[in-house]
């Protein structure tokens, strides 16, 4: 092939992953693991609404789901666990795809595992919102950025336009 296209440099935010002793987190091969977000990404604000809204649906649904499960009638379950701990712990399971689900879809996919590992909890959310809110405002600062140079290209210029002065 003899003909290329080259590619412009996209304004992508790295962001790195330390473990709870402070040391960078490393993959399998050794290399830092982090989290990129495309700062010209104009889904990037919506995605983060959607997975905040997707969070909330999801533990109202596991809250639903715990009350029900409680005025069931307990019964002997197949292993060790009742009928009620068992549809509790599928109840569980199923919240947390859910808001893995919905917190990959701000941080990219395979985000969640890359900050968390395999290991589920219920305030995983809450941990992740309070690690994220020092970069919130560079988001932020970045979509009003792109706003304005939507702004700039797009102003009309047209110096033939009467003018009530």
């Amino acid at each position: 092939m003899n003909d290329y296209i080259q590619l412009k440099k996209r304004d992508i935010f790295k962001l790195g992953i330390k473990d709870e002793n402070g040391n960078p987190k490393l993959d399998k091969d050794g290399h830092e693991v982090f989290i990129e977000f495309d700062l010209e990404d104009i889904n990037l604000p919506d995605n983060y609404s959607k997975c905040v809204y997707l969070v909330k649906k999801a533990s109202s649904t596991l809250k639903n789901d715990m009350i029900i499960i409680d005025k069931k009638q307990d019964s002997k379950g197949k292993g060790f666990m009742t009928k009620n701990e068992e549809l509790k712990t599928q109840a569980i399971k199923k919240f947390y795809n859910s808001t893995v689900e919905a917190m990959d879809l701000f941080l990219g996919k395979g985000g969640t595992n890359k900050i968390f590992g395999e290991v589920r909890y219920l305030t995983m959310f809450d941990d992740l919102s309070e690690m994220l809110e020092p970069i919130m405002p560079k988001l932020k600062i970045n979509m009003n950025s792109i706003e304005e140079k939507i702004k700039s290209k797009y102003k009309i210029q047209d110096s033939s336009v009467l003018k009530n002065e």
